[in-house]
């Protein structure tokens, strides 16, 4: 009886150490980082507005936009960046609705805001361009509105927007004015002849534009 007794205790204890080697808070229940319930400190704003740390949380920057007109457009996306203006865009200064798929062959003809001003750095930045060989308007070419009941004067347009502003389901056809090249990407093609002509009703009928690249001249 006696031998079994002591198996016995000697079984419990083996179980009881087991016990507390496997959950660590049970042994050290004075550690009150790693006791049930208690979790690790959040990064939550104090009310001084900043988390811990000393870094702010929440609110806007301002800071003062250069003056980017006149500079290259990757060159002048670059400095908005630097300054901390990361929210940037940009459109045809010619009112061409042309992409600036390659920003180096651009230049800045205008900003918004102007440059010099002290704005929220969240503010988006809208660069006016043109391609580095053409001169920049003296403002921007608004688009072409959307057509309504008479066609647009769509003369010197270019043609992306021409479409752009027309009935989705009009029918159109684009030939070159000068070769018989093909009109691949009209957003470097402007219009030189249209057919109906400008004013004339709108009433479903095909469209028919002449047109050739935007920096020749129609014949």
């Amino acid at each position: 009886m006696r031998t079994h007794r002591t198996t016995t205790l000697l079984i419990t204890a083996v179980a009881a150490l087991a016990l507390a080697a496997c959950n660590p808070q049970a042994a050290d229940p004075d550690d009150k980082a790693s006791a049930p319930g208690a979790s690790a400190p959040s990064a939550t704003p104090t009310a001084s507005g900043k988390a811990p740390g000393g870094k702010a949380s929440g609110k806007a920057t301002t800071a003062t936009l250069p003056q980017l007109v006149g500079k290259g457009l990757q060159t002048a996306q670059d400095e908005a960046q630097a300054a901390g203006f990361f929210s940037l865009k940009s459109h045809d200064s010619l009112g061409q609705e042309r992409l600036q798929a390659l920003d180096r062959n651009w230049k800045v003809c205008s900003q918004t805001p102007a440059g010099g001003a002290k704005v929220d750095t969240d503010t988006t930045v809208d660069f006016g361009a043109v391609k580095l060989e053409e001169s920049c308007p003296a403002a921007d070419a608004p688009a072409p509105q959307p057509a309504g009941k008479t066609m647009p004067d769509f003369t010197g347009k270019g043609m992306k927007a021409a479409r752009a502003s027309l009935p989705s389901n009009a029918g159109i056809t684009v030939k070159d004015a000068l070769q018989n090249r093909m009109v691949l990407q009209e957003s470097n093609w402007k219009v030189c002849t249209q057919d109906p002509k400008a004013g004339a009703a709108l009433n479903g009928q095909p469209l028919s534009f002449t047109v050739v690249k935007t920096q020749e001249s129609c014949p």
